[in-house]
């Protein structure tokens, strides 16, 4: 919508101009869903449902009676703050509809627990193919790859399915990431952030993605704004989850957050960059439930040592404190991060 101020009224008055800059957009945007956020928390808490405890969580019992479903709140500002600062238009608009639909997913989850495993596979399945259909349609996709120096062109039989998987592996590794104070949060913020700047620096800047080899987006910047808008609305909710929290985001916030990651890395034309920015939360969530479906569907039992999620692991065998966690969680994150980002764009 500011886009379009700019587009009517830019010539008449100079400032306006500003609304052109993705750069400007994208940090105020960052703020406005920060601070809307901050303020709209405390409000409105005591609407949502309580939390009930988890079965085999570790200190599950602390959060017992604590709102739940924050990411009900922090989700529906976002939207509204990205239809106001993404480009009207621009494809990452046409994703609202799949985040909002996780994040109901995820509400009714928190409100009623109903859903069994299974149920909720199938709902995040469904979300998963429409996002991979808005953003890359039902054409051929280009993707690259490290150590391969050509990019690499995908009939629609194959680039549907690969984007789907990515997107609901994203989803459920978010979501099983949850469980410690702020950690899934900050954790999901960070790559947020992260992959925001790589599509607005590189993979959407035509001058240093060809340098690097790397095909362009040109629609990296609308996803750059999009990416910062949400990553805003988390820092906004963290304020209020720092431990000890006084709310929690629950299905409703970190289903929606998983599907972003997920579709940002399929924006970025490189599948592995979901184990580049999320490696802790794969390993946090996603190794889960590999052992999970290795021991139900194939009776192979590995790991059985080991607690997931792994921060339950940690917790409960070596004794760390929920601030240990999340601080040690943050540091592995953003040093793996850095080095296999760096290492990925250099090898080509």
């Amino acid at each position: 919508m500011l886009s379009w101020l700019d587009a009517a009224f830019g010539r008449y008055f100079g400032p306006l101009r500003l609304l052109d800059s993705f750069f400007f957009l994208a940090g105020v945007g960052f703020a406005v869903a920060a601070l809307a956020t901050w303020y709209a928390l405390p409000k409105l808490w005591r609407f949502l449902p309580k939390d009930r405890g988890r079965a085999f969580a570790v200190a599950a019992e602390a959060s017992v009676g604590k709102p739940v479903s924050a990411g009900l709140i922090f989700v529906t500002i976002f939207c509204f703050v990205a239809l106001i600062f993404v480009p009207a238009g621009a494809p990452p608009i046409r994703t609202l509809p799949f985040i909002a639909a996780a994040c109901a997913v995820g509400y009714f989850d928190d409100r009623r627990g109903g859903f069994s495993e299974y149920q909720l596979a199938a709902m995040d399945l469904v979300v998963a193919f429409g996002a991979a259909m808005v953003i890359q349609g039902f054409g051929p996709a280009v993707i690259w790859l490290p150590g391969w120096k050509a990019a690499l062109t995908l009939s629609p039989w194959l680039s549907l399915p690969l984007s789907t998987a990515v997107i609901w592996l994203s989803i459920n590794a978010t979501n099983c990431s949850d469980g410690v104070d702020a950690v899934s949060g900050s954790l999901t913020a960070s790559a947020i952030a992260i992959l925001g700047g790589l599509l607005y620096v590189v993979i959407g800047n035509q001058v240093v993605a060809g340098h690097l080899g790397i095909p362009t987006n040109p629609e990296g910047a609308d996803w750059a704004i999009m990416a910062f808008v949400m990553a805003g609305a988390v820092c906004g909710y963290l304020w209020w989850n720092a431990p000890p929290s006084a709310v929690l985001m629950g299905d409703a916030g970190s289903r929606p957050l998983g599907l972003l990651i997920g579709m940002l890395v399929v924006a970025t034309g490189n599948p592995l960059f979901l184990l580049l920015v999320g490696s802790v939360l794969l390993l946090n969530g996603a190794t889960g439930l590999v052992k999970v479906a290795l021991a139900r569907f194939f009776g192979l039992k590995v790991l059985s040592s080991i607690r997931f999620p792994l921060h339950d692991h940690f917790r409960k065998e070596l004794g760390w404190s929920n601030s240990q966690v999340l601080v040690r969680f943050m540091l592995l994150h953003l040093g793996l991060s850095a080095l296999l980002i760096i290492l990925v764009l250099k090898v080509r």
